[in-house]
């Protein structure tokens, strides 16, 4: 497929994929043992537990507007100490609020407000969709591309994490991850805008080009999104990161 024929995700569609990625994440979570919830994960510092409350915390931020504008206050404050980007001072306020609660009710706290987290990025009216806001990697990003896009990936590579620093194997579809891993094959293009083929393979795979005559990079779904997200080592085009 033609990187040009990868369609943006939009809002529509944002609420089914999210909804699933909740749903999906929902059930690997009840599955971990008490073990599994204090292991580390890839993120420096952060523990299973310490992801699930990040997660919660994004989730309740993005049901109620109060909470949003509570969290980004405080995680500029603690970003300008510290002279990192908001998004890891935003990331801290998540966590250390939230560090006191057990799995369980890690658990039923995201059960109960995912439907509202989603709604209400459905909800985001359109003049403030336009508004950009500090990215991860230095870059600027809609708040209509985080709300339809970014928060869904960020779940998805999260719940890939978790599986990961618990040994387990995570549920992968065509239909669901196969349309997360082509938007980030799409912002990967997008960005590097040099001619590439890449070759996925398994369940969300699918091969992509952009333009002519550029080298062909062969892996696996799951192990592309790794690399570009900087969770694996990688040079090249695959070096071109992609925000999550």
């Amino acid at each position: 497929m033609d990187v040009r024929d990868i369609e943006p995700i939009d809002c529509d569609e944002m609420v089914d994929l999210a909804t699933t990625e909740y749903a999906r994440l929902l059930t690997h979570l009840r599955e971990l043992s008490p073990t599994d919830w204090e292991r580390p994960t890839v993120c420096d510092g952060w523990s299973v537990r310490d992801m699930v409350a990040h997660l919660l915390g994004a989730a309740e931020a993005n049901a109620s507007p109060l909470e949003n504008a509570r969290q980004g206050l405080r995680g500029l404050r603690r970003a300008r100490r510290s002279a990192r980007p908001l998004v890891d001072g935003i990331n801290d306020v998540q966590v250390h609020d939230r560090r006191h609660l057990g799995p369980e009710e890690l658990i039923v706290r995201l059960e109960q407000i995912a439907p509202k987290a989603v709604r209400g990025r459905a909800r985001t009216p359109g003049p403030m969709r336009r508004i950009s806001v500090p990215g991860p990697l230095g870059d600027r990003i809609s708040l209509g591309k985080l709300m339809d896009v970014i928060y869904t990936r960020d779940q998805w590579m999260h719940r890939i994490d978790l599986a990961r620093a618990t040994g387990s194997e995570p549920l992968v579809t065509g239909d669901h991850d196969g349309r997360i891993v082509a938007d980030v094959v799409r912002d990967w293009a997008l960005a590097h805008g040099q001619p590439v083929t890449v070759a996925l393979d398994g369940a969300a795979g699918g091969v992509y080009q952009q333009g002519a005559g550029g080298p062909t990079h062969h892996l696996d779904a799951v192990e592309f999104c790794l690399a570009v997200s900087g969770r694996a080592p990688s040079d090249g085009l695959l070096a071109v990161p992609v925000t999550f």
